[in-house]
Protein backbone atom coordinates (compact mmCIF):
# COMPACT_ATOMS: atom_id res chain seq x y z
CA UNK A 1 0.00 0.00 0.00
CA UNK A 2 1.36 3.42 -0.94
CA UNK A 3 2.26 6.05 1.62
CA UNK A 4 -0.43 8.28 0.08
CA UNK A 5 -3.16 5.67 0.64
CA UNK A 6 -1.98 5.09 4.21
CA UNK A 7 -2.30 8.80 5.00
CA UNK A 8 -5.67 9.02 3.24
CA UNK A 9 -6.81 6.07 5.38
CA UNK A 10 -5.59 7.82 8.54
CA UNK A 11 -7.44 10.96 7.42
CA UNK A 12 -10.63 8.94 6.99
CA UNK A 13 -10.19 7.52 10.49
CA UNK A 14 -9.89 11.07 11.83
CA UNK A 15 -12.74 12.71 9.91
CA UNK A 16 -15.30 9.91 10.38
CA UNK A 17 -15.75 10.35 14.15
CA UNK A 18 -15.65 14.13 13.73
CA UNK A 19 -18.54 13.91 11.28
CA UNK A 20 -20.59 11.74 13.63
CA UNK A 21 -19.75 14.03 16.56
CA UNK A 22 -21.31 16.97 14.70
CA UNK A 23 -24.63 15.11 14.90
CA UNK A 24 -24.26 14.66 18.67
CA UNK A 25 -23.13 18.22 19.47
CA UNK A 26 -25.61 20.22 21.59
CA UNK A 27 -23.69 23.37 22.53
CA UNK A 28 -23.55 26.89 21.12
CA UNK A 29 -24.38 26.95 17.40
CA UNK A 30 -25.60 23.34 17.54
CA UNK A 31 -27.93 23.77 14.55
CA UNK A 32 -25.05 25.00 12.35
CA UNK A 33 -22.64 22.33 13.63
CA UNK A 34 -25.22 19.50 13.27
CA UNK A 35 -26.29 20.44 9.77
CA UNK A 36 -23.86 22.76 8.00
CA UNK A 37 -20.49 21.68 9.42
CA UNK A 38 -21.69 18.10 9.22
CA UNK A 39 -22.36 18.64 5.51
CA UNK A 40 -18.86 20.01 4.95
CA UNK A 41 -17.26 17.03 6.70
CA UNK A 42 -19.57 14.61 4.87
CA UNK A 43 -18.25 15.80 1.50
CA UNK A 44 -14.62 15.79 2.70
CA UNK A 45 -15.13 12.21 3.92
CA UNK A 46 -16.39 11.04 0.52
CA UNK A 47 -13.57 12.87 -1.29
CA UNK A 48 -11.08 10.98 0.89
CA UNK A 49 -12.86 7.66 0.30
CA UNK A 50 -12.71 8.15 -3.46
CA UNK A 51 -9.03 9.18 -3.25
CA UNK A 52 -8.30 6.03 -1.24
CA UNK A 53 -9.82 3.74 -3.87
CA UNK A 54 -8.80 5.79 -6.90
CA UNK A 55 -5.51 7.48 -5.90
CA UNK A 56 -4.63 8.15 -9.55
CA UNK A 57 -7.63 10.46 -10.02
CA UNK A 58 -6.97 14.19 -9.83
CA UNK A 59 -8.33 15.84 -6.71
CA UNK A 60 -10.35 18.43 -8.66
CA UNK A 61 -12.25 15.66 -10.49
CA UNK A 62 -12.81 13.81 -7.22
CA UNK A 63 -14.19 17.00 -5.64
CA UNK A 64 -16.44 17.78 -8.62
CA UNK A 65 -17.75 14.20 -8.70
CA UNK A 66 -18.43 14.07 -4.96
CA UNK A 67 -20.10 17.49 -5.04
CA UNK A 68 -22.31 16.36 -7.93
CA UNK A 69 -23.37 13.11 -6.24
CA UNK A 70 -23.94 14.87 -2.91
CA UNK A 71 -26.05 17.51 -4.65
CA UNK A 72 -28.11 14.79 -6.34
CA UNK A 73 -28.62 13.11 -2.94
CA UNK A 74 -29.77 16.46 -1.55
CA UNK A 75 -32.26 16.83 -4.40
CA UNK A 76 -33.42 13.23 -3.78
CA UNK A 77 -34.61 14.38 -0.37
CA UNK A 78 -37.54 15.93 -2.22
CA UNK A 79 -38.51 12.41 -3.30
CA UNK A 80 -40.21 10.13 -0.75
CA UNK A 81 -40.77 6.65 -2.22
CA UNK A 82 -41.28 3.89 0.36
CA UNK A 83 -37.82 2.35 -0.11
CA UNK A 84 -36.07 5.66 0.58
CA UNK A 85 -38.32 6.38 3.55
CA UNK A 86 -37.51 2.93 4.92
CA UNK A 87 -33.75 3.54 4.51
CA UNK A 88 -34.08 6.97 6.13
CA UNK A 89 -35.79 5.38 9.15
CA UNK A 90 -32.38 4.03 10.24
CA UNK A 91 -29.69 6.25 11.74
CA UNK A 92 -27.13 5.40 9.04
CA UNK A 93 -29.70 5.93 6.27
CA UNK A 94 -30.67 9.26 7.80
CA UNK A 95 -27.03 10.35 8.00
CA UNK A 96 -26.05 9.15 4.52
CA UNK A 97 -29.20 10.07 2.59
CA UNK A 98 -30.53 12.97 4.63
CA UNK A 99 -34.16 13.63 5.41
CA UNK A 100 -34.97 17.23 4.53
CA UNK A 101 -34.08 19.23 1.42
CA UNK A 102 -32.31 22.51 2.15
CA UNK A 103 -31.03 24.77 -0.60
CA UNK A 104 -28.67 26.30 1.98
CA UNK A 105 -26.73 22.99 2.11
CA UNK A 106 -25.22 23.47 -1.36
CA UNK A 107 -22.63 26.12 -0.34
CA UNK A 108 -21.51 23.82 2.49
CA UNK A 109 -21.15 20.94 0.05
CA UNK A 110 -19.07 23.20 -2.20
CA UNK A 111 -16.90 24.17 0.78
CA UNK A 112 -16.48 20.50 1.65
CA UNK A 113 -15.48 19.68 -1.94
CA UNK A 114 -12.92 22.48 -1.93
CA UNK A 115 -11.58 21.42 1.46
CA UNK A 116 -11.49 17.79 0.33
CA UNK A 117 -9.53 18.68 -2.83
CA UNK A 118 -7.07 20.78 -0.81
CA UNK A 119 -6.69 17.99 1.78
CA UNK A 120 -5.94 15.43 -0.94
CA UNK A 121 -3.50 17.82 -2.65
CA UNK A 122 -1.64 18.40 0.64
CA UNK A 123 -1.48 14.65 1.24
CA UNK A 124 -0.03 14.16 -2.25
CA UNK A 125 2.65 16.79 -1.60
CA UNK A 126 3.40 15.46 1.89
CA UNK A 127 3.67 11.83 0.82
CA UNK A 128 5.76 12.63 -2.27
CA UNK A 129 8.67 13.70 -0.05
CA UNK A 130 10.93 11.18 1.58
CA UNK A 131 10.26 10.95 5.33
CA UNK A 132 12.35 13.37 7.39
CA UNK A 133 12.82 15.83 4.51
CA UNK A 134 11.31 19.26 5.10
CA UNK A 135 10.47 21.64 2.25
CA UNK A 136 13.77 23.55 2.53
CA UNK A 137 15.83 20.37 2.36
CA UNK A 138 13.64 19.02 -0.44
CA UNK A 139 14.38 22.10 -2.56
CA UNK A 140 18.12 21.72 -1.94
CA UNK A 141 17.95 18.02 -2.82
CA UNK A 142 15.99 18.81 -6.01
CA UNK A 143 18.67 21.27 -7.09
CA UNK A 144 21.33 18.60 -6.56
CA UNK A 145 19.21 16.06 -8.41
CA UNK A 146 18.96 13.83 -5.34
CA UNK A 147 15.20 14.14 -4.92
Amino acid sequence: MSKFRIFVGISILIITPLGFLTKAYHGIGADWVNNSLGGVLYVVFWCLVVAFFKPQWKEKFIAIGVFTVTSLLEAAQLWHPPVLEWLRSFYLGKVLLGTTFALSDFPHYAAGALLGALWIKRLRIFTARPMGVDSNNANALKEKGEF
